[in-house]
């Protein structure tokens, strides 16, 4: 009996024991969180929108994170949230239509959430359709770089100063263009890698609008990440179609940096005899019909190493009209190399009075009858065994163009590790055929551990006045060449 007691007793006792555990367990907190993540709002694209979540609340007072996040956004935004943890966090709409952001807080008495609805519409574009006549600054206007702040449905004329801020897009309505006069006109472009300016047709496709039209000769225009599309359905100089003519007539003066040229039916850029190019630096042609550059020889030696000039155009070269190499002996003129390698293409004529140096890997092409001719100053071109100097027809054929002619006197003349080819393709002079031509009284070059080939007539023709280095026809190797290696008066 007594055991029987104390059994019962014992199983109580457990009974009360679970009760009072499950009584525990099934204890909650009395305290509330209620998230509240602000009125609705309705905003323009371009608009920062401040969220604000500090009327949420924990009935203890007690602290709590935050944590937003986009429910909805229209298809295609990439917008994001700036300081998604904090109780005020930021954004700013890319496109037109609806955001919606929820807000959780939490912490140890649970979690609570809540939505705030934030439309976005279209900013509409400010036409731009007057002669800039007074100082002016266009701001950027909407953060969607693929909608414009700004539309030209008519020629503009800048004759004061206009500044683009960074992220400004202007669209050009069909064959407009924007011409930069040199009576006060100013562009200061600068964008960043971030933000760059776009200067763009109302429609993405090559030759929509005219170009860009550069008079002015101050010293303080410059583009700075700019991109300039879509340009080219008119010719812009003569018969040149391009995304911006730089026009020397008016000693015209532009800094280009880390600029785009691309899409362009025709050129991406036009430089003008006594064009002055200030600063040129790790720009990009792509795309253009024509090749991504046209230029006098003057300015060659101001493109840098970096720049890119052989992506997808037309000819992935750096064209030079028929020029000339100014004379100025006490400077040197470098031509050099490019990091894509892109040759240097003389269409018709080249012509030295400076003192002219190719730097090794340096190309140049020649364009069919074209003539180099080495007038006064020096031509020094020393290449190396594993980076030798080209100098070589456009097309791969044998007498393609007529050829280079020496008449300097100076005693730097040299040609070392060139690969010559192609040339003699008329009488270079005395009714010679040659690739290349020493003339006249005290010309002189010396040529070693070279490659003559594929000249219409002779090598090198040397005249009776001219001085060569004694070893000329042994220095070198000779192939494919119509006459002889070596003709000396």
């Amino acid at each position: 009996m007594l055991k029987s007691k104390r059994i019962l007793l014992a199983v109580l006792s457990m009974g009360l024991l679970i009760a009072g555990c499950k009584d525990k367990e099934d204890v909650k907190p009395t305290a509330t969180l209620t998230a509240r993540a602000g009125a609705d709002q309705n905003v323009k694209v371009g608009d920062v929108v401040n969220l604000d979540g500090s009327g949420s609340t924990d009935s203890e007072n007690k602290t709590f994170e935050y944590s937003w996040t986009f429910s909805k956004k229209p298809a295609g935004s990439n917008v994001t949230l700036t300081k998604p943890t904090d109780s005020k966090p930021a954004f700013t709409p890319d496109l037109p239509g609806e955001y919606e952001v929820e807000v959780k807080i939490s912490n140890e008495n649970g979690q609570s959430a809540d939505k705030v609805l934030v439309t976005a519409t279209m900013i509409e574009p400010i036409v731009l359709e007057t002669n800039i006549k007074d100082k002016k600054v266009l701001e950027d206007r909407v953060a969607n770089p693929d909608i414009p702040d700004y539309i030209v449905n008519a020629n503009v004329q800048i004759n004061a100063e206009l500044t683009l801020k960074p992220g400004v897009v202007i669209a050009f309505a069909r064959d407009t263009r924007l011409e930069l006069n040199d009576n006060g006109g100013i562009l200061l472009a600068k964008g960043d890698s971030l933000k760059p300016i776009r200067l763009i047709g109302k429609e993405p496709t090559k030759g929509f609008w005219g170009g860009i039209v550069f008079r002015s000769s101050n010293g303080a225009n410059e583009l700075e990440y700019v991109e300039v599309a879509h340009a080219g359905s008119k010719t812009l100089i003569n018969t040149i179609k391009a995304g911006m003519a730089v026009i020397g007539s008016s000693r015209a003066k532009i800094s280009i940096k880390h600029c785009l040229f691309q899409k362009n039916d025709g050129y991406g850029l036009y430089i003008e005899e006594r064009v002055v190019l200030s600063g040129f630096e790790k720009n990009t042609f792509s795309e253009n019909t024509e090749a991504g550059i046209l230029l006098n020889a003057n300015n060659v030696a101001s493109l840098d190493y970096n720049s890119v000039f052989s992506k997808a155009n037309g000819r992935n070269i750096i064209e030079i009209y028929a020029s000339t190499l100014s004379k100025n002996l006490n400077t040197e003129i470098i031509w050099a190399g490019f990091k894509d390698k892109t040759p240097y293409r003389i269409m018709e004529g080249l012509g030295s009075d400076a003192n002219w140096k190719l730097m090794p890997g340096v190309i140049l092409e020649m364009g069919r009858g074209a003539r180099l001719s080495i007038d006064d100053g020096y031509f020094y071109a020393k290449g190396t065994e594993a980076s030798k100097i080209i100098i070589r027809p456009a097309e791969n054929e044998r007498a393609y163009w007529r050829g280079m002619i020496c008449f300097s006197q100076n005693s730097k003349n040299l040609m070392e590790h060139v690969d010559f080819y192609g040339g003699g393709s008329i009488a270079l002079v005395s009714g010679k055929k040659t690739n290349i031509a020493v003339y006249g009284g005290g010309a002189r070059m010396e040529i070693r551990n070279s490659r003559i080939a594929g000249s219409g007539g002779y090598g090198i023709y040397v005249n009776y006045q001219a001085v060569v280095n004694e070893d000329i026809e042994t220095a070198n190797v000779y192939a494919d060449n119509v006459e002889a290696k070596v003709l000396k008066e």
